[in-house]
């Protein structure tokens, strides 16, 4: 069987942490940033790790096992 290519929009997005977790960038941080306090804007900085609802689609497009 053929290897299953990465979804190259995943691979840009999401990143593998080393004990085995998914992060993800928050949304709402690319314009229209003039209306939203300081505080929105520090928060959204962060990384977030993805829920668990959501573990399994993110693997599979990303080719992990």
């Amino acid at each position: 069987m053929p290897k299953i290519k990465t979804n190259s929009g995943a691979k840009k997005r999401f990143a593998l942490t080393g004990s085995g977790k998914i992060k993800r960038k928050h949304a709402y941080k690319s314009h229209i940033l003039t209306k939203k306090t300081k505080k929105q804007k520090r928060n959204l900085t962060h990384f977030s790790i993805v829920d668990e609802s959501n573990v399994k689609a993110v693997k599979e497009l990303l080719g992990c096992k």
